[in-house]
C-alpha cells in the first residue's frame, strides 16, 4: 500500500509528523491510501486511538481526507503546494497576461482620500473599545447593496475577500466537511478550501453560473456550504443570469441549512446587474472587494449576512487582528463619495477587451468564454503545449491547472492591459497554439 515508505512514531504528534514528512518529500504520493487505523496501530505497537489522533491531526491540515468505508488517503493536491506556483514568468520581450490584475490606467489616485482619512485621524483617532466598522463606511456600502437588492443584515469589514470568505467558512464548518466550489474556479479559494481541512466539491458552470443540476448534487451528496460567484467569476468570465439565479434559488431552498457565500468579484468592474442568491438559506454571507475597482493593495472587503455569521465573523476579528483599519475604511468611503472611478466606464473599458478577443477568436474558429469581467477563458487539449508555444510567440497566459478540480484543460488571458492593436496577433498566436501538433513519423 505504501511502497518503501514505513510510517513511524509511537504518539500521535510523532505519527502525524511521519506522514506529513513523507507527503512534503514524495515518500507520499497524492492520493495514496493510508493504512486502516487499526492496521498502522498493530504495525507500529500503539492503541488505535492514538492513530485516530494522529490522522484527525492531518485532516484539520488539510494533509489528508476521510471518505468513511473507503479510508483516509494523502489529499490530491495537498495544501502545501499552493496553485499559484503553477504560472508562467514572462520572460523579457512577453507580454505577460497570466498575473490576473487590473488594468493601472482605471485604478484611481488614492492620495486625497488618504490625506483626509489621515487628517481625520489626527483629529480623533480611533482607539481601542470603538465599534470595528466606520459609520460612514458602514453607510454607503448598505446603500450601495441595498441598491444591488442585497437582503439587509449586520456588516463587518475584513481584509480582502479571501479573509471573508475564509472567516465565514470557519464560522460554520469543521475539519472534513465539503464545500461546494466552482470548477474551473478562483484558485486561491481552491487552496483555501484545502488549507483548512475542508473538501472541495466541483460546482461545473457555464456562462450563465453554476450549473443547477451539479448545485443538487453536491448538497444531495453532503456539501454543507457552497461558494458562487455572481460575476466576473475567475476565470470563466460567467455571471449569474437572472433565470441563473432563480434556479439556483430553487435547488438552496431545498436545502435551507447550506451556507451560501457569495463572491461578487465583479462590483465596478462589469455591465451586467446582480442577481444576488442571498437570503435563500438561513446561514448566508455576501462578499464585496475592493481590490479590482480601487486597487488589491487596499485590501478591503465589505461583509453582510444573517446575524449569528456575521457576529460570529466580528467575534473572530476581534480576537485577532480586532479590526480593519479606520483609516483605511475611512479613505475608501472618501473613494466612494468623489466617485474616484466611474463602473460605467471602467465596465465598458474592460467589456471592449474582452469581446475584441472573443470575436478574434470566434473568427479563427476557437471557442472561449468572457461574459464579464477582465479574463478569458480558452478550453484546450494539451494546456503545457499550448502555454509553450505561447512563450514563444511572446504572450504568456496562465495555466488552466491553477483553476481546475476536474474541469477540462484551458488557459486564462487577462485583458486588463491589451490595446485595439494587440487583439488580431494575440488572437492569431492563439490560435496558432490551439492546433493540434502534427504526429511525428519515424522512417
Amino acid at each position: 500500500m505504501l511502497g518503501e515508505y514505513r510510517i513511524a512514531g509511537r504518539r500521535a504528534s510523532e505519527i502525524a509528523a511521519s506522514i506529513e514528512r513523507a507527503v512534503g518529500d514524495g515518500g507520499l504520493d497524492p492520493g495514496q491510501l493510508l493504512p486502516p487505523m487499526r492496521e498502522l496501530a498493530a504495525t507500529l505497537g500503539v492503541n488505535a486511538n492514538t492513530v485516530a489522533a494522529a490522522y484527525r491531526t492531518l485532516r484539520e491540515r488539510g494533509v489528508i481526507e476521510t471518505a468513511g468505508r473507503r479510508g483516509s488517503r494523502v489529499r490530491p493536491r495537498p495544501a502545501s503546494t499552493p496553485r499559484n506556483a503553477i504560472r508562467v514568468e514572462a520572460p523579457p520581450g512577453v507580454r505577460d497576461l497570466g498575473g490576473g490584475n487590473p488594468d493601472r490606467a482605471l485604478l484611481p489616485p488614492l492620495r486625497e482620500a488618504f490625506a483626509a482619512a489621515a487628517a481625520r485621524h489626527d483629529e480623533a483617532p480611533v482607539l481601542y473599545g470603538q465599534g470595528p466598522v466606520d459609520p460612514e463606511f458602514a453607510r454607503l456600502a448598505r446603500a450601495a447593496l441595498d441598491a444591488d437588492g442585497v437582503p439587509a443584515g449586520p456588516l463587518a469589514v475584513t481584509s480582502g475577500a479571501l479573509d471573508a470568505i475564509e472567516r465565514v467558512l470557519a464560522a460554520h464548518l469543521r475539519a472534513g466537511d465539503r464545500v461546494a466550489v466552482e470548477d474551473p474556479g478562483w484558485g486561491s479559494l481552491l487552496d483555501l478550501v484545502t488549507a483548512l481541512g475542508f473538501t472541495a466539491v466541483p460546482l461545473g458552470l457555464d456562462d450563465e453560473g453554476p450549473l443547477p443540476d451539479d448545485l443538487e448534487r453536491a448538497l444531495a451528496g453532503g456539501a454543507r456550504a457552497a461558494v458562487i460567484t455572481d460575476r466576473a467569476q475567475n476565470p470563466t468570465g460567467a455571471a449569474v443570469t437572472a433565470g441563473r439565479a432563480a434556479a439556483l434559488r430553487e435547488v438552496l431552498a431545498r436545502y435551507p441549512d447550506t451556507l451560501l457565500v457569495e463572491d461578487d468579484h465583479g462590483h465596478a468592474i462589469v455591465e451586467q446587474e446582480l442577481h444576488a442568491l442571498a437570503g435563500t438559506t438561513a446561514h448566508w454571507a455576501f462578499v464585496r472587494s475592493t481590490a479590482k475597482a480601487y486597487g488589491p493593495d487596499l485590501r478591503v472587503a465589505v461583509v453582510t449576512g444573517d446575524t449569528v455569521t456575521v457576529d460570529r465573523v466580528l467575534g473572530r476579528l476581534g480576537l485577532g487582528p480586532g479590526w480593519v483599519s479606520h483609516i483605511l475604511q475611512q479613505a475608501v468611503a472618501g473613494l466612494w463619495r468623489s466617485a474616484a472611478v466611474d463602473p460605467a466606464a471602467v465596465a465598458r473599458a474592460y467589456g471592449a477587451r474582452r469581446q475584441a478577443l472573443v470575436d478574434a477568436l470566434a473568427r479563427r474558429g476557437v471557442a472561449s468564454h468572457g461574459r464579464s469581467g477582465m479574463n478569458v477563458w480558452i478550453p484546450v487539449a494539451d494546456e503545457t503545449g499550448v502555454v509553450t508555444r505561447l512563450l514563444g510567440a511572446g504572450w504568456a497566459v496562465a495555466p488552466g491547472a491553477r483553476f481546475r478540480l476536474a474541469a477540462p484543460p484551458g488557459v486564462r488571458v487577462t485583458v486588463s492591459t491589451l490595446t485595439p492593436e494587440d487583439i488580431e496577433p494575440l488572437a492569431t498566436a492563439l490560435a496558432e497554439a490551439c492546433r493540434p501538433v502534427p504526429a511525428r513519423t519515424y522512417g
